[in-house]
């Protein structure tokens, strides 16, 4: 489902085959060519947004192409103007990402369009008549893209929808193969780094799209509705990182009971399934399947009691307690999916959702578009600013050597070096070894198909499929979209050159010399590895943990309706949690030998990610269930977890740290512990006298005194032992 975009795909199937068909009916090839190529310049640009910024980033991509094309085409004329004129172009277009993920794609519009110049594919028309063409190519697709949206206005959201729901249920999955897992798993943690990171990113589109969608068609059912779903989708990942509570504690306490825990974690698996069978039905706009889970949870019921029937309570309380937790966690997730269930099948009619447009904007992350923002970047401790100037001097690089060994469609070399080198060593990694790959199977398939037929209709064909299906993937799959180019480009010139064959190998050649020249830029020419910048995205971690830690205090202490301030906490923690586990993705992706502090590093991620989750829990329960007034006991805890948490922050900063006293914390764990120990001593008084049936309030108090407690010592465990690895990190900093 993640893979491909059908509907752009199909827009730009429509918007190059169109004018090329017309134009080549009329002895105009060359013309329905151009158009198409703006057609393709385009297309990148046109991502998930609100509609006013998919209008606004094509216009931007189309005007940046042709006005590239045109001043790179006539410098390209004289020898003397080629080099300053590939050095200012390829900076300044490259360094207007300094504006963002859209702009960066704008971007890449300008970039091709300069590699494109060199070209030469035909020279029937003027170059300014091609740029116009190319421009013209531009608004053609937007055109198409405006009708299909409004022909099916909805299909980009419940596109996005779907995906957030599949990505979701692998998240739900995966947690549970953490709580399978025997020991730690430093593989499976990655994955759910990464998976959370993606659906930070999903969810971050789905508000602009969702939030955007009601500011200009009003409260319409269709958007109070999705809107509605994506809420429910936000707090099942918030409900997944909260529970279970403590994997150890939960194998230890069930390491002679594991049938049970699998139903439990088989009924987690089931609702991961009921997701992702939802997801997959509005993808594909069909009928929504059966929903089994209010059946299903009946049962998980019934073990629940089960397992109660057939313990003594005092010798396995805090097991009942633990499982009592995950199956309210799971009730919890199993309301949400028959939530996103019911509005699905029009079942939630009168269910009214409110907002005030002031609040909801504060959940959009803005972008400045100020020639402030060029300004503040112009320096070279700017990725954007180091990645421009880096990729000027490569690109030239790569002419330079294709214009000295007279290399057949040397511009090949200066296309793989725009596409595939990114401003970190990382990610450039990655797409070469994508792009080699995917080169190589493009050109063994091409070879085979060569073998089998000559036919040129065929290879038009093929090469039109090829090149739209390379586009509307590059941003999603990028091997498949570098099988794609190859073959577009291979069957491309098959119709105008007759040794195929050879066609191939200088596709194979160009492109190992621009993968090897990018990787080769990447690692000398003003490196910025991300163990230079690690220390400030961890504080920026444990800033967001703070802020929102506070926030769950605040509430605990009131109890009033959700405030704005704690939404807004939670979505930045998750969001620089995320940010985190990029940059630490990024950095096992470096040489081992800038891998610097890797495991200590590696460490204050796991334990950032593992307090969030505990963070989670502790305000989710709070949010979600009847509670006491917040204790002196809880005040003395979370004090001292947020001075942890202060210190290690200081330390980072180069900061004064402060002093801490143990004696307040102990007195307070000590009292805790001591309002439990005295409710359950109460229940088993009750037990013991035949009343084997909980009173409602006494379970509830004693769920909260069991979990509060539990989270608080766990949340300051955490905090100390993030205070100890950055202490550590800071130690070997100055070594």
């Amino acid at each position: 489902m993640r893979s491909t975009d059908f509907s752009k795909a199909i827009v730009l199937t429509i918007s190059i085959v169109v004018p090329i068909t017309i134009f080549s009916n009329f002895g105009s090839l060359e013309i329905g060519i151009s158009i198409a190529m703006g057609c393709l310049l385009s297309s990148p640009s046109d991502v998930p947004g609100s509609f006013k910024h998919k209008i606004n980033g094509v216009l931007a991509a189309a005007f940046l192409g042709a006005s590239s094309f045109i001043i790179a085409g006539y410098a390209a004329m004289f020898d003397w103007a080629v080099i300053p004129m590939l050095l200012i172009m390829i900076f300044s277009i490259s360094y207007l990402s300094v504006y963002g993920f859209r702009a960066s794609l704008v971007t890449f519009a300008g970039l091709l369009a300069v590699v494109l110049s060199f070209a030469n594919l035909s020279s029937g028309i003027e170059i300014w008549q091609k740029s116009l063409l190319i421009f013209a190519g531009g608004i053609w697709y937007l055109l198409i893209s405006i009708g299909w949206y409004f022909i099916k206005p909805e299909r980009a959201t419940e596109q996005l929808l779907a995906e957030t729901m599949e990505i979701t249920a692998d998240y739900l999955r995966l947690r549970i193969r953490l709580l399978r897992s025997n020991q730690r798993d430093d593989k499976l943690q990655k994955e759910l780094f990464q998976l959370q990171t993606e659906l930070n990113e999903h969810h971050e589109s789905l508000r602009e799209i969702l939030i955007s969608a009601r500011k200009t068609s009003g409260s319409s059912g269709y958007a109070r509705k999705r809107l509605l779903i994506f809420i429910d989708l936000v707090d099942m990942l918030e409900l997944a990182m909260a529970h279970p509570i403590d994997y150890e504690r939960m194998r230890k306490s069930f390491e002679n009971d594991e049938e049970t825990l699998k139903i439990f974690g088989d009924f987690t698996l089931q609702l991961a399934n009921q997701l992702e069978k939802i997801g997959l039905a509005v993808y594909k706009n069909t009928k929504l399947p059966k929903n089994q889970i209010p059946h299903d949870l009946e049962q998980v019921q019934r073990a629940l009691q089960n397992f109660r029937n057939n313990i003594e309570i005092e010798e396995k309380r805090e097991a009942m307690l633990l499982l009592r937790n995950l199956f309210d966690y799971q009730s919890k997730q199993a309301q949400k999916i028959n939530n996103i269930d019911r509005i699905l099948r029009n079942l939630e009619n009168k269910k009214k959702f409110f907002y005030k447009e002031k609040e909801v904007q504060k959940f959009l992350t803005p972008q400045d578009y100020s020639f402030k923002t060029i300004l503040t970047n112009l320096n070279l401790s700017s990725a954007i600013f180091r990645h421009s100037l880096r990729l000027a001097l490569v690109v030239l690089l790569g002419y330079l050597i294709g214009d000295y060994f007279s290399v057949q469609n040397s511009y090949w070399i200066l296309l793989t070096i725009v596409v595939i080198m990114r401003p970190n060593y990382g990610l450039t990694k990655v797409r070469t070894r994508k792009r080699i790959v995917g080169t190589l199977i493009g050109g063994a398939i091409a070879i085979g198909i060569v073998i089998l037929t000559q036919n040129t209709m065929i290879y038009a064909i093929l090469g039109i499929l090829s090149l739209t299906l390379a586009f509307s993937l590059i941003q999603r799959n990028y091997t498949t979209a570098a099988i794609f180019i190859t073959l577009s480009i291979i069957f491309i010139y098959a119709l105008l050159q007759p040794e195929v064959l050879n066609v191939i190998q200088f596709r194979v050649v160009d492109t190992l010399i621009g993968a090897g020249l990018a990787t080769f830029g990447n690692l000398i020419l003003w490196p910025k590895w991300e163990s230079q910048d690690i220390h400030n995205v961890i504080v920026s971690s444990l800033k967001a943990n703070f802020e929102y830690l506070d926030q769950i205090d605040e509430y605990y202490h009131k109890k009033e309706n959700l405030p704005l301030s704690y939404k807004l906490a939670r979505k930045k923690a998750f969001i620089e949690m995320g940010n985190l586990s990029s940059a630490f993705q990024r950095m096992t992706q470096e040489p081992k030998s800038k891998q610097k502090d890797l495991p200590v590093v590696y460490e204050i991620v796991g334990l950032s990610h593992t307090f969030l989750t505990a963070s989670a829990s502790l305000g989710t329960y709070i949010r979600t269930h009847p509670t006491t007034h917040a204790s002196s006991d809880f005040e003395a805890y979370t004090k001292a977890i947020l001075f942890n948490l202060s210190n290690s922050m200081n330390i980072l900063e180069k900061k004064q740290i402060l002093e801490k006293s143990h004696d307040e914390i102990s007195e307070a764990g000590q009292s805790l512990h001591r309002k439990f120990d005295k409710m359950a001593e109460e229940r088993d008084i009750e037990i013991k006298a035949g009343k084997n049936q909980i009173d409602e309030q006494m379970r509830l108090n004693l769920q909260e005194a069991h979990l509060v407690t539990g989270q608080l010592e766990w949340l300051l465990d955490i905090s100390g032992k993030i205070e100890d690895n950055v202490k550590r990190l800071n130690k070997k900093e100055n070594e």
